[in-house]
């Protein structure tokens, strides 16, 4: 990799990571910004569960964040 600005792909990121000297911390710690509050079930029918988590697996994100990026993305269109 050329420069820390180049794009990763998740294994690249896991190559990179998985070396001793690549998993000293650096710079101060971060906190989230804000806090979640507490879990909230929600039920999905199977097939729609599915499309859920392939499309979170390909923005390389939990299933969790994809979902509240997809609830804030619905109210700031909706707004």
């Amino acid at each position: 990799m050329s420069t820390d600005t180049d794009p990763r792909t998740p294994q690249q990121e896991y190559d990179f990571y998985a070396q001793p000297e690549n998993q000293e911390p650096q710079g101060p710690p971060r906190r989230r910004s804000k806090q979640l509050t507490a879990p909230i079930p929600v039920r999905f029918p199977p097939e729609l569960l599915d499309e859920v988590k392939k499309r979170a697996e390909a923005d390389d994100r939990s299933v969790s964040a994809w979902i509240r990026r997809a609830v804030e993305h619905e109210i700031a269109r909706s707004a």
